[in-house]
C-alpha cells in the first residue's frame, strides 16, 4: 500500500512540475515579464488548476464517466472550466495592483485562458483512465497468476502422496519376501523422496534430474515385478540443463504398473522411449495388458495421475503440447509431445 502511495505520488508530482516548467517557458516567451513575476502567476494558477484536476479525478471521472454517462460528464467537465478560469484570472488581477497594464492584459486574455485550462482537464481525464486501465490489466494478470499456481500446487500435493504410497508398497513387498536389495531399494527411494519434497517444490527442475528420477522409479519395479514383466527404459538425444516442471511423466508410468500390469499378467512389457531434441521432448510409453482387465472403479484413463498431468500440462504448457492415448485391446500407448521452456 506505501509503495502504490509512493508511487502515486511520484507521478503526480512528475506532472505539475512539468505543467509548472511548461506554463513558465510558454508566458516567458509571449510577454517577456519578469522571471519572479511569471513563476507566481503559475503557482496561484496552478493551485487553483489543481484543485479542479482533482475534483474531476476523484469524483467527476468515478460518478459519470466510470458509469458511461458521458454527456452529463462532458457538461460538468466545461462547466468545471467556465468557473476555474474566471477565479485564475481574479487571483493574478488582485495580485497585480498597481500594475495597470498587466491587469488590463489579465482581461483582455481571458477568453485565452480556457482553452489551456480544458486541454489540461482534458489530459488529466485520459492519464486517469491509461492509468486504470493498466492497473487493472495488471491485477488481473496478477490474479491469473496466483490462481494458476494455487491450482499446481494443490495439484502436486495430490500427485506427492500418490507416488509415496507407490513406492512404499513397493518396499513393503520385497521386505516381505526378505529380498536382499532392500537395502539398494532404500536408498533409491531415499533419492526419491528427498527429490520429491525438497527440489519438486519448485516450478522448473532440470530435466536431467527428472530423467534420474524416472530410471529409480523403474528399477524399483524392475525388483518389485522381478522377470515376469521386461521393462525397458531408453533416452535419446542430449538431456542437460533444459527445464521441465516436476513430476510430468511419471504419473504416465505409474499408470503402467497400476493399471496396465497386475498380478493377473505373466509376460508383461513396459517400454518407454524419451527422445529429446533441444527443447522438443517425444515421450512414447508402451504397456502390456491382459485379455481380461481387473475392474476398476474408475476408467483407465481417469485416476488422480492422468487427470492432474493433464491439467498441468493445460496450465503450464498452452498450445505448446500434444497428448495422445491409445487404448488397444492388449496394449496402452501414450505418446506425449512437448516444446518445453526457452
Amino acid at each position: 500500500m506505501l509503495k502504490v502511495a509512493s508511487t502515486r505520488a511520484i507521478r503526480h508530482s512528475f506532472f505539475w512540475v512539468f505543467l509548472f516548467l511548461l506554463y513558465s517557458l510558454v508566458e516567458v516567451l509571449l510577454t517577456h515579464q519578469p522571471f519572479f513575476y511569471t513563476v507566481s502567476n503559475n503557482a496561484v494558477r496552478l493551485v487553483i488548476l489543481g484543485m479542479a484536476v482533482y475534483y474531476n479525478v476523484y469524483r467527476l471521472i468515478p460518478q459519470y464517466l466510470v458509469d458511461k454517462r458521458f454527456l452529463p460528464y462532458v457538461g460538468f467537465l466545461v462547466l468545471t472550466v467556465l468557473i476555474v478560469t474566471p477565479l485564475e484570472s481574479l487571483m493574478i488581477y488582485l495580485k497585480s495592483s498597481g500594475h495597470p497594464d498587466i491587469r488590463a492584459e489579465v482581461v483582455a486574455n481571458l477568453n485565452w485562458y480556457f482553452i489551456p485550462n480544458f486541454f489540461v482537464l482534458a489530459t488529466s481525464t485520459v492519464v486517469k483512465i491509461t492509468v486504470d486501465w493498466y492497473t487493472n490489466i495488471k491485477e488481473r494478470q496478477e490474479l491469473v497468476t496466483e490462481t494458476m499456481q494455487s491450482e499446481l500446487r494443490f495439484l502436486k500435493s495430490q500427485i506427492n502422496p500418490h507416488f509415496l504410497f507407490n513406492t512404499l508398497n513397493s518396499l513393503y513387498a520385497l521386505t516381505l519376501k526378505k529380498s536382499d536389495l532392500a537395502p539398494d531399494i532404500v536408498l533409491k527411494l531415499s533419492e526419491m523422496m528427498r527429490y520429491m519434497l525438497y527440489e519438486c517444490n519448485e516450478k522448473w527442475v532440470p530435466l536431467s534430474k527428472e530423467v534420474n528420477y524416472i530410471a529409480n522409479y523403474l528399477e524399483l519395479e524392475r525388483i518389485r515385478q522381478g522377470k515376469r514383466v521386461d521393462i525397458r527404459y531408453e533416452v535419446v538425444g542430449l538431456v542437460s540443463d533444459q527445464k521441465i516442471s516436476p513430476l510430468m511423466f511419471i504419473p504416465f508410468i505409474e499408470n503402467c504398473f497400476k493399471h496396465g500390469l497386475g498380478s493377473h499378467i505373466s509376460n508383461g512389457y513396459v517400454k518407454i522411449l524419451l527422445n529429446v531434441k533441444g527443447n522438443d521432448i517425444d515421450l512414447q510409453i508402451e504397456n502390456s495388458k491382459g485379455e481380461v482387465m481387473p475392474r476398476q472403479n474408475h476408467p483407465r484413463s481417469g485416476g488422480i495421475g492422468l487427470v492432474n498431468v493433464r491439467r498441468r500440462l493445460d496450465l503450464l504448457y498452452p498450445n505448446r503440447y500434444q497428448l495422445t492415448v491409445d487404448d488397444a485391446p492388449s496394449s496402452y500407448t501414450v505418446k506425449l509431445k512437448l516444446r518445453l521452456e526457452e
